[in-house]
């Protein structure tokens, strides 16, 4: 039947067929960029009356266009085929305690416009705050793309914390307190006027080293996360883990020795900087602690700190106590290493850390630092916005 040619080894109705065909076809243009049609069906195991029906069908629905000719081959040069960067648009927003951050993308993931919006620039109170500094930075990074809202397919938004499925309130996050309302989401998604995703920030990191970075090809990763917060995301068969409270990961809070354990209602009333546990030994502003415990009074950033020989053994040491802890539980291929911490220490923190993991009775994944070019956070909700915004406008069924 006439374009109902299938991807070989996959059954189904002539319609279902198509559909899938479709989006092998997208999928294969947006990971490779422009193709033929005879490349197109070379990589799918179409024909090349079925591709040309196939591309025809995604032209006529403003998914595909074309993009120039193929050159410097012998022969007449075949017609090049691409993504059209208009079928969608998506919104990314990474939030922290100092402001927001939005960009704005066509569905191939190109950055149309990005902004940077402080917390400062909206004066009220929670949630229209909130409501109001988001909405702020999504309209800055709209305009500088030269688009209205009512182009996109969804918003997806990075805080620290996670939402609690079973209340939809934002925990582990108490340096947030005007992000706390009971119905965060949908305060959101009505403000905006779209459908909303919020997913923890350092979760995202993970989404974002899973594409583009450190972690590409594993399944089975941990990323942790030591910045002026300490947290970890979780990938376990390729998916993140996030627990009963969303709170999967939050080992800032995590006790280890040489620290007070932190206390505070589940996450909720602790203290900014946990009050306790490994965040207190690892974070920055512990790494600075530390610098001046060791008589450097001067130091104020955790790169300074970490120019120290005996600084840096110690935050490996430090570092290697949890990391084997979190080993030993999860039991993953990889540790990446991300955060101010990890990139002020660089590949000699590194290294420290894979020394003083060496020769433990328990699992060693292999250690690598994040190497992102900008803002993992912003990126990871980015291919999170762009993976669920294909889902929908790549489904031709």
């Amino acid at each position: 039947m006439p374009g109902g040619e299938s991807v070989p080894g996959i059954p189904g109705t002539p319609r279902v067929l198509r559909a899938m065909n479709d989006r092998a076809a997208l999928d294969l243009l947006v990971s490779r960029g422009p193709l033929t049609r005879t490349r197109i069906g070379q990589l799918t195991g179409l024909s090349k009356p079925t591709a040309s029906q196939l591309l025809a069908r995604l032209a006529a629905a403003g998914l595909v266009r074309t993009t120039g000719n193929e050159t410097g081959r012998p022969g007449p040069s075949a017609q090049l085929y691409e993504i059209n960067p208009a079928a969608a648009h998506v919104a990314a927003l990474a939030v922290d305690q100092l402001g927001v951050t939005a960009a704005v993308a066509d569905v191939t993931g190109q950055v149309l416009g990005e902004t940077r919006v402080g917390s400062d620039a909206i004066a009220g109170d929670a949630p229209d705050r909130t409501a109001g500094l988001v909405t702020r930075a999504l309209d800055e990074a709209l305009a500088r793309a030269g688009l209205a809202r009512e182009r996109l397919h969804g918003a997806v938004i990075g805080t620290p914390g996670a939402l609690d499925p079973r209340t939809g309130r934002l925990r582990y996050a108490p340096h947030l307190p005007d992000w706390h309302a009971r119905a965060l989401k949908e305060e959101l998604a009505e403000a905006l006027g779209m459908p909303v995703t919020l997913e923890n920030d350092v979760n995202l990191a993970a989404v974002a080293e899973q594409y583009d970075g450190a972690a590409r090809g594993f399944d089975d990763f941990v990323l942790v996360w030591a910045d002026k917060g300490v947290g970890a995301a979780l990938v376990l068969g390729g998916r993140l883990l996030r627990g009963a409270t969303g709170g999967a990961g939050e080992i800032g809070y995590m006790p280890v020795p040489g620290a007070p354990l932190s206390r505070g209602g589940a996450g909720e009333a602790a203290r900014p900087d946990a009050g306790g546990g490994f965040q207190r030994l690892v974070g920055a502003p512990g790494v600075i602690e530390l610098a001046r415990e060791y008589g450097s009074s001067d130091v104020r950033t955790v790169a300074e700190a970490l120019t120290l020989d005996a600084v840096r053994a110690e935050v490996a040491r430090r570092l290697a106590t949890g990391l084997a802890a979190v080993a030993s539980v999860v039991d993953p291929q990889l540790i990446v290493l991300s955060g101010e911490v990890a990139r002020a220490g660089g590949e000699a923190l590194r290294t420290l850390v894979e020394e003083e993991l060496t020769g433990l009775a328990l699992p060693r994944p292999a250690l690598r630092l994040s190497h992102l070019d900008g803002d993992p956070i912003l990126l990871g909700a980015l291919r999170t916005a762009l993976a669920a915004a294909r889902d929908t406008v790549f489904d031709t069924g």
